[in-house]
């Protein structure tokens, strides 16, 4: 049954905006990674039933991959310089999902990220297409904005 205030499609999965504190140029063509999951503890007292209790652990934040065409500018990989030089610099983001009217619908904070890996895309003397940069973010938090 349709809400009596119309239809309600999903939301299409090329809308996206990426903000990075520091990065002035983050347009990218896609963001992978978005997930998180919490390790499960089985736990049993010695007087307890044979089926353990399932309690909850650590809870674990999926590294984030963001691509981008390959342009001049630089800071991706003097941010990942950073890593490299031995004194990595901690970022917050966001990665935004919009309407079909470019509204923000959807948030995702990130929080103490940092890039573990950074790439360009194959070379091919023959080929045509955009030189795609890649860069892999490790991140401690990942949430819903209110």
């Amino acid at each position: 049954m349709t809400p009596a205030g119309g239809r309600q499609d999903p939301y299409r999965n090329f809308n996206f905006l990426v903000e990075i504190d520091g990065i002035p140029s983050a347009g990218f063509q896609s963001v992978e990674g978005l997930e998180s999951t919490t390790e499960v503890i089985d736990y049993r007292e010695g007087s307890e039933a044979t089926t353990p209790r399932k309690l909850p652990g650590l809870n674990k934040f999926s590294n984030i991959t963001l691509k981008r065409g390959l342009t001049p500018s630089r800071d991706l990989w003097e941010w990942r310089q950073t890593v490299l030089d031995g004194v990595p610099e901690r970022r917050n983001g966001s990665i935004i999902v919009l309407s079909e009217s470019r509204e923000e619908v959807l948030r995702l904070n990130f929080r103490n990220a940092w890039p573990c890996r950074w790439k360009i895309g194959s070379l091919d003397g023959l080929g045509q297409q955009v030189l795609v940069e890649e860069i892999e973010l490790v991140v401690e938090d990942l949430r819903l904005a209110d």
